[in-house]
């Protein structure tokens, strides 16, 4: 086989791997806006799909580009890197079992349904507290617009089904965001304890890193737990959580 036939099958190959990894990824985009309510995970997930479809549809042309070529390469390495850093980081539980309070970060309901993911935190939250039952759990979601109650309702729901006695659960029902998750949480265990107490958050893997930051600038010294996620909903909430982890760094939010 001559080196001219090599490099072909080289490069037909390259080009194989970044159309079907691009057409993968669409098709879990379009996955997860049934499965879900629609977010900007399920956005950026389309869009880097449609870049690695260009970058295969041309990879010829982008290879004679250095510059061109040289970008993509970094950013992709870049992408790779932190996607493992977050996967390993969030696997990395530290929770001891005595904290004091629980917070369960909301993660999107249908209707008035926990969603899949959301369901994990929740069996994650009812087998720590059936640990510790001496800790309050805060479950902080507020109401999205196409939700037809708060996620902290649907949440304390689920734990009542799961045999959490509701005078355990508080809800906090305001929060929209990673940071006022936090914020509002903090406010409310301030005024619940009135004195020094522990907490362990429990979120999806792919959200620990930036969760921990998050809620240490807020004050908040907390242990933490992972939940697990279905397999098809990780390229949305990796992609979804590198661009947050990106904005956090940049506005601290």
């Amino acid at each position: 086989m001559t080196k001219t036939n090599i490099a072909k099958i080289f490069t037909l190959s390259v080009k194989s791997i970044w159309i079907v990894a691009g057409i993968l990824l669409f098709i879990d985009a379009l996955i997860m806006t049934f499965m879900t309510n629609f977010n900007a995970g399920i956005v950026i997930t389309a869009l880097v799909a449609a870049a690695f479809v260009i970058v295969g549809v041309y990879f010829e042309k982008i290879l004679r580009i250095k510059w061109l070529i040289s970008c993509i390469a970094v950013v992709t390495l870049l992408l790779i890197v932190e996607i493992t850093f977050i996967a390993v980081y969030g696997r990395n539980d530290n929770a001891d079992y005595n904290e004091d309070a629980v917070i369960v970060l909301g993660a999107g309901i249908k209707g008035e349904e926990v969603s899949g993911q959301l369901a994990y935190r929740l069996d994650k939250a009812v087998e720590y507290c059936n640990k510790n039952p001496d800790a309050v759990i805060v479950v902080s979601g507020g109401q999205g617009a196409d939700e037809l109650i708060s996620e902290a309702l649907a949440m304390e729901r689920y734990l009542i089904s799961k045999g959490i006695s509701a005078d355990r659960i508080i809800k906090e029902e305001e929060s929209v965001s990673t940071y006022t998750n936090f914020v509002n949480s903090k406010k409310i265990l301030d005024e619940y304890f009135e004195s020094d107490y522990n907490a362990v958050f429990i979120t999806g893997g792919y959200h620990i890193f930036r969760a921990l930051q998050i809620s240490q600038s807020v004050g908040l010294d907390c242990t933490h737990c992972h939940s697990e996620i279905e397999w098809y909903s990780a390229p949305v909430s990796y992609l979804r959580e590198c661009a947050a982890v990106v904005k956090f760094l940049v506005t601290g939010k």
